[in-house]
């Protein structure tokens, strides 16, 4: 772990801005009121005002298209991608839109299709009452992972309970929004700030029950902000967390990086994508050989979100300087 980089405010220390709070309390009343085709149609007005009205939203969304658009270039010469961050933010609200249809089971969740990767596995794994770890992120639709579990549609033939590890730094309004959607939604979130022995251990007797624990890795922790990687990523040194890689090291169970994405960004029928991929990092070492395992299994999440983002760029919604390096 070190350093990199300009200090910057922590992504936890950006206030929820005014035009964001009316951009979720207006798709709220919206989606109590309106069929959701028509809530789609009308995101897009939607984002246009939020695109005028939060300037931070347009500055994030294009200093992160840049990188995006750069680093796929490299990769495959002769490409120039476009940088359209109205885009970006249309594709972030009808995202939302499908979050709060998951929240309330009202998503086809016919239209997720799994991959031909390591989603047998899982279920397998499942199948014979073990649980797993799942480390997912802010690119896609990580919500309607738990959609899937919530109703019993994940292709295993028993419930499979879910447990979500969250930050809710910076996040009140969004989670406000969540509880109103589906109240029971909260009861199965465990916030990063209370993480200590005894949730470990819960964690630890869940994970034995068979259930699925999840995680974001993509973010660093509000609460310890001087533990962090420091990993390439789309042509620059960006901090990823500790925290969440320490945690598979504690739970010692199968870990899975996760990625729901859409098919179309901005397509009014949305069919997602859903990649499982099982990580070859465990932890059956001593203490001392622990360490480096953590951070192998930091950068090969790194390395595929990465990989992702460069396909599906308008699907990012950390907007935030990714690459500052967190305040002490």
């Amino acid at each position: 772990m070190r350093a990199s980089g300009k200090n910057s405010p922590h992504w936890s220390e950006y206030r929820e801005a005014a035009a964001g709070y009316w951009h979720l309390k207006l798709t709220l009343i919206m989606f109590r009121i309106l069929p959701v085709i028509v809530l789609r149609l009308l995101s897009f007005p939607v984002s246009v005002f939020y695109y005028l009205f939060s300037e931070k939203a347009g500055r994030e969304s294009r200093r992160f298209l840049v990188k995006a658009a750069a680093a796929l270039r490299k990769e495959t010469p002769g490409q120039e991608p476009a940088v359209r961050p109205l885009r970006h933010i249309i594709a972030f609200s009808l995202t939302l839109i499908e979050k709060m249809e998951s929240w309330g089971g009202k998503f086809p969740f016919t239209h997720i299709h799994f991959q031909q990767d390591d989603i047998e596995g899982l279920i397998e794994n499942l199948e014979r009452g073990r649980g797993a770890l799942l480390i997912c992120s802010h690119l896609g639709n990580a919500e309607l992972l738990r959609g899937l579990a919530g109703f019993n549609k994940t292709g295993v033939s028993r419930e499979i309970p879910v447990t979500s590890i969250v930050d809710f730094s910076g996040t009140a309004y969004f989670n406000r929004m969540l509880r109103e959607v589906n109240p029971k939604s909260m009861t199965r979130l465990i916030s990063v700030e209370d993480i200590g022995p005894d949730t470990v251990v819960l964690l630890q007797d869940r994970i034995a029950a068979g259930e699925l624990i999840v995680i974001a890795g993509d973010r660093t922790s509000a609460n310890t902000r001087n533990k962090y990687f420091v990993f390439p990523f789309l042509g620059e040194p960006a901090p990823f967390s500790f925290g969440a890689f320490f945690l598979a090291a504690l739970l010692e169970a199968p870990s899975y990086f996760v990625f729901a994405l859409r098919r179309g960004d901005l397509s009014l029928r949305p069919e997602y994508n859903m990649h499982v991929h099982k990580s070859h990092v465990s932890f059956d070492c001593s203490r001392k050989e622990r360490e480096a395992r953590i951070e192998e299994l930091a950068r090969d999440f790194a390395g595929r979100l990465e990989s992702y983002c460069k396909r599906y760029p308008y699907q990012w919604y950390n907007f935030f300087d990714f690459w500052a390096k967190p305040g002490g």
